[in-house]
């Protein structure tokens, strides 16, 4: 018991440690990689655009998250699409959640805005992924996350 009691300092040490190494709160060292989140109907296109870019921005690498549809000819997918926006407020890597529009996008603004990662409606997963591109390529020494941010979302 007296062992595991002195482990705790040095857990709490190393996980408070690695807390400023997401994209969220702190720089994004050289070569790490980012997540945008982007919506089954955007993410085909999206796929396409960050290939042509050659898979990032900058100093750091880019990958695109597909998510799982979240409407339907019957209307949205309430549940499929908060469980979306939660995975990516989940993600210390996301820097954004590009949706495709509908009703499903109502609902998904509110929960990933919460988590200040920049969220889009669009039509073109391709042209928001050049902005967010842009936006990370030029981030100077703000975060990836507020980067975007301030400039797509």
């Amino acid at each position: 018991m007296r062992r595991h009691a002195a482990l705790l300092p040095i857990c709490a040490l190393l996980a408070f440690g690695g807390l400023g190494t997401g994209c969220g709160e702190g720089g994004a060292a050289s070569g790490a990689t980012v997540s945008v989140y982007v919506a089954a109907p955007l993410c085909a296109e999206t796929q396409r655009e960050l290939a042509k870019a050659g898979g990032g921005a900058g100093d750091l690498k880019v990958r695109a998250v597909c998510l799982g549809a979240a409407e339907s000819g019957s209307g949205a997918d309430l549940a499929a699409a908060g469980a979306d926006a939660r995975r990516a407020t989940e993600d210390s890597t996301a820097v954004a959640f590009l949706e495709a529009p509908g009703a499903a996008a109502r609902f998904s603004r509110s929960i990933v805005a919460a988590a200040s990662i920049a969220w889009v409606e669009t039509g073109s997963g391709a042209a928001e992924l050049r902005r967010v591109l842009r936006a990370l390529g030029d981030r100077g020494s703000s975060s990836p996350r507020e980067a975007v941010l301030q400039k797509v979302g």
